[in-house]
């Protein structure tokens, strides 16, 4: 599919197909609307990451005003959580309980969506494309039916870095920042089974608390170890700290940078203060990248920046996160639109369940989406990048990220 034929798909598969749709008793369903809502954090640690709840909602008015899904608009509603759990909790029973949505959608966060998973489930409400990736959202089907991911496994992003190593730096002696919570170990297991006896070798790990300040010392203590290689496998925030940190030891390994810390501004700042370090850093794609000069003919980069300026305005188009939540709600509609005309939350479970299409214009050429009953991890193939102090290049053929 052309990229022009796909951005005409996406007009295609949101008109309404009648406004007759029949009522129904779910919460959050009626003939002409339905409700969605989820967490972001438009604050605190991990507010890099909250513009992926306008960059979604910027989607949604969109669709909106192309007639909806099959006759419904949808509205949706997302709060700040702070990136903290116990927030994520209080916020998602308010929107089930007092705003009564149809579905959670795009909550962001490992330990905020493992906090309201087992509340979700037991009310039978769909979790649907929450921003993780870890193994236990990803491998948890069968006790939690009514919760999904999104993002790559966690695990799978370590094992392609594993696999990299293997087969271009067999001697590799590597050094680990994680962040001491599923999304970092998730990843340092993914790197450790993929290079258990195969050459390169885990001479240094050090965690860090996401509610920590400073990993300055865990630094110095990765240095001490010799490495050569280091892999980051941290939040924006602590990535460039990192970063700053091991550019004042001045030390200078081979970079790998979680995927989750590869937005341009955020490199940006890491490039102001490493560009030794940032240039031919590593990391994995599944999304184009707006900003690279490669799609600037793309017309789904163009339509992306007219959503912006007409449903986002304040938004910066340049802001990748604001692409993902393009990226994700284009799903949802896409799950929706299968949902069918009476749609349940039961029906969009289903739905959900189901996918399987390449047809979503957002990603890279060759990645889909697929799910089933028994494998709720709709990304399994990925690209490796390198960063060349300009942009993100790609660096590979497709790869399998197994998770």
């Amino acid at each position: 599919m052309t990229a022009r034929v796909a951005v005409t798909a996406i007009v295609a598969s949101v008109v309404a197909a009648g406004a007759g749709a029949s009522p129904t008793t779910d919460p959050g369903v009626t003939s002409t609307s339905i409700l969605l809502g989820g967490t972001v954090p438009l604050t605190g640690e991990a507010a890099a990451f909250g513009s992926v709840g306008p960059g979604a909602k910027a989607y949604f008015d969109y669709v909106n005003a192309k007639g909806g899904v099959i006759g419904r608009k949808i509205e949706y509603r997302y709060y700040d959580d702070a990136y903290n759990p116990a927030q994520t909790v209080q916020l998602t029973r308010r929107l089930v309980e007092q705003d009564k949505v149809l579905a959670v959608f795009n909550s962001i966060g490992t330990a905020n969506n493992l906090a309201i998973r087992d509340y979700l489930n037991a009310q039978k409400v769909p979790q649907l494309w929450a921003g993780d990736g870890s193994q236990s959202i990803g491998r948890s089907f069968a006790r939690y039916p009514w919760t999904m991911g999104f993002l790559m496994s966690y695990r799978g992003e370590g094992d392609v870095y594993g696999k990299t190593l293997v087969a271009s730096r067999p001697r590799a002696r590597i050094a680990v920042l994680y962040e001491n919570t599923e999304l970092g170990l998730d990843m340092l297991t993914g790197l450790t089974r993929a290079i258990a006896g195969k050459g390169p070798k885990i001479v240094a790990k050090q965690s860090y608390e996401f509610t920590g300040a400073d990993v300055s010392a865990q630094m110095g203590l990765l240095k001490s170890s010799g490495a050569d290689t280091l892999m980051l496998f941290a939040t924006p925030k602590f990535f460039i700290n990192a970063v700053r940190a091991t550019h004042n030891l001045g030390w200078k390994p081979q970079l790998y940078i979680a995927s989750i810390s590869i937005e341009p501004t955020i490199m940006a700042i890491a490039r102001f203060n490493a560009p030794e370090l940032t240039k031919g850093a590593l990391s994995i794609a599944f999304l184009k990248n707006p900003n690279d000069p490669v799609w600037a003919k793309d017309p789904i980069v163009a339509l992306y920046r007219t959503i912006m300026k007409k449903h986002n305005p304040t938004g910066r188009p340049t802001d990748v996160y604001n692409w993902y939540g393009m990226t994700v709600a284009w799903t949802m509609v896409e799950t929706l639109r299968k949902a069918g005309k009476n749609l349940t939350r039961a029906g969009l479970l289903k739905a959900a369940q189901s996918l399987d299409t390449a047809a979503n214009p957002f990603m890279l050429p060759g990645i889909r989406l697929q799910t089933s009953r028994t494998d709720y991890r709709p990304l399994e193939h990925v690209y490796l990048y390198r960063y060349d102090n300009k942009q993100w290049v790609k660096a590979s053929g497709l790869l399998r990220a197994k998770g």
